[in-house]
Parts: structure tokens; C-alpha cells; sequence
């Protein structure tokens, strides 16, 4: 069984945020994102946490469709 790794990345300012994740650690990803846009040191806002996460259910489709065409 091939492992495979999505990639999910903002470039806002000079901060990049950027986070590598599989099928198993999505929804711990998805907690990461929620506690980042929480905190008060960083300038990821709410609106970049909710299109993050749209992305990774977005990517989730997308290698789910793949996958049953393979």
C-alpha cells in the first residue's frame, strides 16, 4: 500500500504556513489549523483556518475520486 503525503500551504506576509499530512492525520491537522487561528501571536485569522480546511476536504475528495479511478 503506497503512503502518501498531501501538502497544504499560505504564504501570508512573510510567514508561510505550511503542513504535510496524510488520510490518518487529517482531522489532527484540521485541530491545528482551529488552535493556530486561536492564537493571539499569530496572524493566521479564522478566514485563512476555513479556507485551509476547505483545501484539505477538497484534497480529500480529490484522492478519494483517484483513488476508485485506479
Amino acid at each position: 500500500m503506497q503512503h502518501e503525503l498531501s501538502v497544504l500551504a499560505l504564504v501570508k506576509g512573510g510567514e508561510r504556513y505550511v503542513f504535510l499530512y496524510d488520510d490518518v492525520s487529517r482531522e489532527r491537522l484540521l485541530d491545528v489549523i482551529r488552535d493556530q487561528a486561536a492564537h493571539p501571536g499569530l496572524s493566521l485569522t479564522w478566514f485563512d483556518a476555513a479556507v485551509l480546511t476547505e483545501r484539505a476536504r477538497q484534497q480529500a475528495a480529490y484522492t478519494a475520486e483517484s483513488g476508485k479511478q485506479g
